[in-house]
């Protein structure tokens, strides 16, 4: 049968989850469930730290803002439908879905990705030109900045999607995965699937490579510069490049490892999975609040208010 004469016939899929065993699905659901209610409180402690306190109003924190809402998002896309799935042994998905869970997670990741080269390229304007940091990194630029993020990730998945559906599906419907994303959905297509392969390999593999090489490069340079030239707060700057360099490390090789090679299944797969989808958004934010002087300074002032705020309350609601 020729490749012309194939239509798409399957309206779902079926997920294998992560186990087969029940009694192990209700503990990582308590586990996942945690990790994501964790995720929620630290990303959004930030979030609403940074708007808060005028002390962080400042272009970097301006994109940490940022990164913790796509964090946030991040884990929104399939965090939710994998606690489903482990509480309720729901393990289906419409082929629409489906196709609208991929794009919003490569969208949101994609634009996590460039983000990051946005926020490497505050730093080392803020390394090599701190006279006129201010001027160069204004809100106009962080703004441009951030919407040049999602833009990017809008047209990288937009071209994942796009190679996607121009395939027919209509036999096998069983992913062996607990989301739906490109290397699996790809090989249940009943046709050749080589060149779209390779062309999702190079939008998608081959870029998360180019920019994690590009990002490494560019903190080794701002971090030769600190240790040979910088000699006022050269420990915060460590500190903060350190961090960016972890989250980058933390985004990128799960990401590479799962994109960057042909779509085979290995054992491995469910597990890096597990870690860029659910543990990699919690484990941004904690790095930030741990390692961040200025941010867990401006969290305790932060709780602070909070709880000033409420005992001053309480009289009042007593007189009343």
């Amino acid at each position: 049968m020729g490749q012309q004469n194939l239509t798409t016939t399957v309206t779902e899929f079926v997920l294998l989850g992560l186990t087969q065993s029940p009694e192990l699905d209700h503990f990582l659901f308590m586990v996942f469930f945690i990790v994501y209610v964790a995720t929620w409180l630290r990303n959004v402690t930030i979030i609403i730290t940074v708007i808060s306190d005028h002390r962080l109003h400042t272009p970097m924190y301006f994109l940490l803002a940022n990164l913790a809402f796509l964090d946030i998002s991040d884990s929104s896309v399939n965090t939710p439908r994998l606690l489903w799935a482990l509480l309720s042994q729901h393990k289906t998905i419409s082929f629409k879905e489906c196709i609208l869970q991929m794009f919003s997670y490569h969208f949101i990741g994609g634009a996590m990705a460039f983000l990051l080269v946005g926020m490497a390229v505050d730093r080392y304007v803020a390394i090599y030109k701190p006279l006129r940091y201010l001027i160069i990194m204004n809100w106009g630029v962080c703004a441009g900045l951030v919407v040049g993020a999602w833009l990017g990730g809008l047209a990288h998945s937009a071209v994942q999607i796009g190679l996607l559906l121009q395939l027919p599906y209509c036999g096998p419907n069983v992913l062996d995965n607990f989301y739906c994303d490109v290397p699996q959905v790809i090989k249940l297509a009943c046709t050749d699937t080589h060149v779209v392969e390779m062309q999702m390999v190079f939008n998608g593999g081959v870029l998360l490579v180019v920019v994690f090489i590009i990002l490494l490069v560019s903190y080794a340079v701002i971090l030769v510069k600190i240790r040979t030239h910088v000699t006022d707060g050269k420990r915060k700057a460590l500190s903060t490049c350190g961090t960016q360099i972890t989250v980058v490390c933390l985004i990128f090789i799960p990401s590479i490892f799962i994109y960057a090679r042909p779509f085979k299944k290995f054992a491995l797969d469910k597990v890096v999975s597990v870690i860029y989808t659910v543990i990699t958004p919690m484990l941004n934010s904690m790095i930030y609040t741990l390692r961040n002087a200025e941010m867990k300074k401006a969290i305790k002032r932060l709780m602070s208010r909070i709880l000033f705020s409420g005992r001053k309350l309480k009289p009042s609601l007593i007189f009343e």
